[in-house]
């Protein structure tokens, strides 16, 4: 079964990739995490993204486009990026999961994948 590892990150953990004190600390993590899944062979796709200050929310309101620049004051936590991991049960996601960096300093939400939609 497929899942999806959506990765959330508060603002304090997001500029830790940037501070030269902390961002050693902060990419070791990840990268023991992200070797770690690509080691077991669990990985199908994923992508980190660009610091949420870089993101425009799009929104149509009454048939008009509204744009936003982030980074959006009313989230605590920031979408960090995610990985599509395929496992044998929902106890092994949440295994994976749990040992994310984003666990322990926002979160990780494990959902399972749709299977792909048929042509008409």
């Amino acid at each position: 079964m497929q899942y999806m590892l959506i990765h959330r990150e508060t603002t304090a953990e997001v500029a830790r990739r940037d501070d030269p004190a902390q961002a050693p600390a902060y990419w070791g993590a990840w990268n023991a995490y992200v070797g770690a899944l690509y080691g077991a062979g669990v990985v199908i796709s994923g992508n980190g993204l660009q610091a949420p200050h870089t993101a425009t929310m799009v929104r149509l309101v009454d048939g008009k486009r509204q744009l936003q620049d982030g980074p959006f004051p009313d989230t605590r936590e920031h979408l960090g990026g995610y990985f599509i991991i395929e496992v044998p049960s929902l106890d092994e996601a949440l295994a994976w999961a749990e040992r994310s960096p984003c666990a322990a300093a926002g979160s990780t939400e494990v959902r399972p994948v749709m299977p792909p939609m048929k042509a008409p």
